[in-house]
């Protein structure tokens, strides 16, 4: 099993009752007690129904404009999902107060259009609940409610 190393800051009496709590479960360091409430969290999170974070980042998106044309672009990335400056139909240099359209990268759909890269975001997180129910692959669940959703909010 890959591992990975995550370096937490904290007050004194933090470290004090994390370490409490790590005894009381069992755990042989607060590190692995730490690890164990962050996943109960997002669980629970995902449980109560609450949008996922996702990480985003720079990265090369391949989209098909609705002129046929396919490019790569520079966006924002969050496996399954990405965002670029644009529309289906034009594409914009660079991050500004402009159009930013989402995609499900899989399959390189287009989703939907949104005037703030937030509002790319945060249907991406409602999204990326419904694509964990499904073991991760693409939604078979309509997503029409929830952007029309969006699409309201948007006005």
């Amino acid at each position: 099993m890959k591992t990975a190393s995550f370096t937490v800051h904290g007050t004194a009496e933090q470290a004090t009752r994390w370490n409490r709590a790590a005894e009381a479960e069992g755990h042989r360091s607060a590190g692995t007690w730490l690890g164990y409430a962050a996943d109960a969290y997002l669980k629970a999170r995902a449980r109560a129904g609450l949008p996922l974070p996702l990480a985003w980042r720079k990265g090369r998106l391949s989209v098909a404009l609705s002129t046929g044309e396919a490019v790569e672009v520079w966006g924002k990335v969050a496996p399954p999902f990405g965002y670029y400056p644009g529309t289906d139909a034009r594409l914009y240099p660079g991050f500004g107060k402009r159009y930013f359209t989402l995609l499900y990268m899989p399959s390189a759909k287009l989703i939907a259009t949104f005037q703030y890269t937030g509002q790319c975001k945060a249907l991406a997180s409602e999204l990326a609940r419904l694509w964990v129910r499904w073991g991760g692959s693409e939604p078979t669940e309509d997503p029409a409610p929830l952007l029309q959703r969006f699409q309201r909010e948007d006005l």
